[in-house]
């Protein structure tokens, strides 16, 4: 695949993958070079080629649709765009923390990158029993420098506004629209749940203080933007080892609350805590504590000593906007537990669970679980009353 001036977007195979990475010149001239497609998301292709040295590149490309669909389900590439752009601008926040990017292409929606092969995504080690004692740190620094540096106090409001329309993700945000703030709340043909779930299924339908909620919840991420967002941080779009932690895939990446980022990021922990019997869950736990205590140390100091903002050295600000974004985070991670349970994307946390009978069971518990997180998101005050709320109501784990 020779790339040209002219060139027109064709979905790449293993095949003319390796040709493109030749044409760019990543490998040396004869490099033996092995690929593979590893792609196990619903929206991309994922190539990973290496050579005999076992020196590799990823390369990222878009789909025109949604792979847990189909062609029915058409979607933009423009997304490949916004997601280059997010790991650019994040290089230069938190470099550590993301993979390198080594070259985009805007009309074949592919983005090159760091190999990460040496890395493991976060779920699968989590399903494995691993811990990554250093994940939590890392992604609260993440979460943190990132948001904030988008943020009207980290960067000058009018560079804020020409950031905004870089990131104009309307196709993206819709799905997320849907899929967590709308459809598991209302009998939709994207939902999917095992039959024995229906009446807890139902019970949500007709919760109309649960739905109201939501819909404040829901306004709350069209409107409020306050930060670019990578907009789906959860355990799959980590890599992580006992040391090193990398965030991928931002293609969701949006102005938008704060809270949805930390949310997103809370839910999936639960989402793995709840599977846990009481022996274990303390480890997984743990991830909340130090991503929380993690973000309002990083953020308080830049607020304190790098803000463009003059009203962020008014007495009392501060702690009402970590409150503020806490409150949102519990809300939205109430969502995501029961999206992830009921609505279209499912997690393996959930679906690998055996015997089918417990399975249900800890579904029906997560179903509670965020429940409870939407509608007492203003009293819950801080990490260890959501542990509290795990205790108390997800039993019967063994």
């Amino acid at each position: 695949m020779t790339i040209t001036a002219t060139t027109e977007y064709e979905p790449l195979t293993e095949s003319t993958a390796i040709t493109l990475a030749q044409d760019l010149k990543f490998f040396k001239e004869g490099a033996l070079l092995h690929c593979r497609e590893i792609g196990d998301g619903n929206l991309n292709l994922v190539f990973h080629i290496r050579d005999e040295n076992n020196t590799g590149i990823i390369i990222k490309q878009a789909l025109p649709y949604a792979k847990v669909v189909g062609e029915s389900w058409p979607l933009t590439l423009h997304r490949a765009t916004i997601e280059g752009n997010y790991l650019k601008n994040a290089a230069t926040l938190v470099p550590n923390l993301i993979p390198k990017v080594y070259y985009t292409n805007e009309a074949l929606a592919i983005t090159i990158m760091e190999d990460l092969s040496h890395l493991e995504i976060v779920r699968n080690g989590f399903l494995e029993g691993k811990n990554f004692p250093l994940l939590s740190k890392h992604i609260g620094e993440y979460l943190a420098k990132t948001l904030f540096y988008t943020s009207d106090f980290g960067l000058n409001q009018q560079d804020k506004k020409k950031l905004q329309q870089a990131f104009t993700n309307p196709e993206l945000c819709k799905i997320t629209e849907d899929l967590v703030f709308t459809d598991p709340f209302y009998e939709s043909e994207t939902n999917d749940y095992e039959p024995e779930l229906l009446g807890s299924v139902e019970e949500i339908w007709n919760d109309a203080e649960l739905k109201l909620e939501v819909a404040k919840l829901k306004y709350t991420f069209l409107t409020n933007g306050e930060a670019l967002l990578h907009g789906d941080l959860h355990t799959g779009s980590i890599f992580a080892s006992e040391i090193d932690t990398k965030v991928i895939d931002p293609e969701f990446a949006f102005f938008g609350p704060i809270g949805f980022d930390v949310g997103q990021f809370f839910a999936n922990i639960l989402l793995q805590a709840i599977t846990r019997d009481d022996s274990q869950r303390a480890s997984i736990i743990s991830h909340l504590y130090q991503v929380w205590e993690g973000f309002t140390f990083t953020f308080s100091d830049l607020w304190k000593t790098e803000s463009v903002e003059h009203f962020t050295q008014t007495p009392g600000y501060l702690d009402f906007f970590l409150k503020k974004v806490f409150t949102d985070a519990i809300g939205f991670a109430g969502c995501e537990v029961i999206r992830r349970t009921i609505g279209l994307a499912h997690v393996a946390d959930l679906d690998t669970i055996q015997p089918y009978k417990r399975k249900i069971s800890v579904k029906q518990q997560a179903l509670l679980l965020g429940q409870t997180l939407i509608k007492n998101a203003a009293n819950i005050r801080n990490i260890q009353d959501v542990e509290s709320l795990l205790k108390n109501e997800i039993k019967g784990n063994e």
